[in-house]
């Protein structure tokens, strides 16, 4: 396992995060005790969770792992939460204003059984909040100790960039990291939230970044998932992203790529797409999900790959985002395109060329 720093920040963290958000529904507590213990045995530092993983049970899960284990293991965990979502009946139960983040933080820190997390995400934009009332909290939360860092989680680049931009007027902590579903199936983050992301030097911690799955090759174009399966479950939320990947031939011709090139290199493609996907820019630990040991087993295995020029750039094209019309589209790309070198340039220099992608060249 090789370690990197959160954001721009002095702390060093695994290159691969354990995210928890199936322990006390997929996972029993011993089923996710063992999984604590082979991540963190494998050199995994960071643990990622919620208030609202399994209504609150997976921060007590971990919290009771933390409690069983001894202070030479649980002295190397970076512990990550978030708050934002319902965590109650009432009106006020949920959101980034002050009362709601310090009774959710204050839950947290019972749960887990702990006095500070390390890091402390805004698992989503609140509309009705203003941003220097949750910038002050969180101030607030890290001179009382509770809190050592903070992040953001499912922000839009304006969001994160005003965000940013206010912590940062008012002499408050500027938040580190940004946790956004991004993976070789999900790469429209790349449009503005990465390059804001980077622009700010904040990190990111990529979800999903096997795709629910889809990413492992496990799944076949055309057929009926298996009720054993995230794809193939009840629930509502899969069934819902499962559609939504299954619907795009890029997906598609994506996956096949992927099982291309593992069986070329003796990897997996579990292991082809968490390698993919830890080299982006700006990313220090994909957050993958494991049911069983075996699963969490052959994700480890992605430390020890690293793919060659040319898997990555079949891969970057295969997966390229293809975005239709104005602002992302060719049209708009033209708008923001300055070439340093290659003569005069004209007002929709790009339309029609084919051209369109948001990393487009300079």
């Amino acid at each position: 396992m090789q370690y990197r720093t959160l954001g721009n920040s002095g702390l060093a963290v695994s290159e691969l995060a354990l995210g928890t958000m199936y322990f006390g529904s997929e996972n029993t507590q011993d089923e996710a005790f063992a999984l604590l213990d082979a991540f963190t045995e494998a050199g995994g530092t960071l643990l990622d969770t919620s208030d609202v993983y399994a209504g609150g049970l997976s921060e007590q899960i971990v919290g009771r792992w933390l409690a069983a284990r001894p202070s030479e293991v649980t002295d190397r965990v970076v512990l990550a939460t978030r708050g934002r979502f319902t965590t109650g009946p009432d009106v006020n139960d949920l959101g980034l204003s002050r009362r709601h983040l310090h009774r959710a933080l204050d839950a947290s820190l019972r749960r887990l059984g702990v006095e500070t997390v390390d890091l402390y995400q805004m698992h989503g934009w609140d509309a009705h909040t203003p941003v220097e009332e949750t910038l002050s909290f969180l101030d607030d939360a890290v001179r009382a100790g509770k809190i050592h860092y903070t992040g953001l989680s499912n922000f839009t680049g304006w969001q994160l960039q005003l965000t940013v931009s206010t912590a940062r007027a008012m002499g408050v902590q500027v938040p580190l990291t940004l946790q956004q579903q991004y993976s070789l199936l999900s790469r429209e983050s790349e449009y503005e939230m990465v390059p804001a992301a980077l622009h700010n030097e904040v990190g990111l911690l990529p979800w999903s970044p096997l795709a629910g799955g889809f990413l492992t090759g496990k799944y076949e174009r055309g057929t009926t998932p298996e009720s054993g399966t995230r794809a193939g479950s009840a629930n509502e939320l899969y069934q819902w992203v499962s559609a939504e990947y299954a619907a795009a031939d890029r997906n598609w011709a994506t996956i096949d790529e992927v099982v291309r090139i593992a069986e070329e290199t003796g990897a997996t493609p579990a292991q082809v797409a968490l390698s993919w996907i830890a080299d982006r820019p700006g990313v220090i630990a994909p957050v993958f999900g494991a049911r069983t040991p075996q699963q969490l087993h052959d994700g480890l295995g992605a430390v020890a790959l690293t793919l060659d020029d040319e898997a990555t750039a079949a891969l970057d094209k295969v997966s390229a985002p293809t975005p239709g019309g104005y602002p992302y589209g060719a049209f708009g790309t033209s708008q923001r395109d300055r070439r340093l070198q290659g003569g005069t340039q004209a007002l929709g220099d790009l339309v029609g060329s084919g051209s369109g992608h948001p990393t487009g060249r300079l």
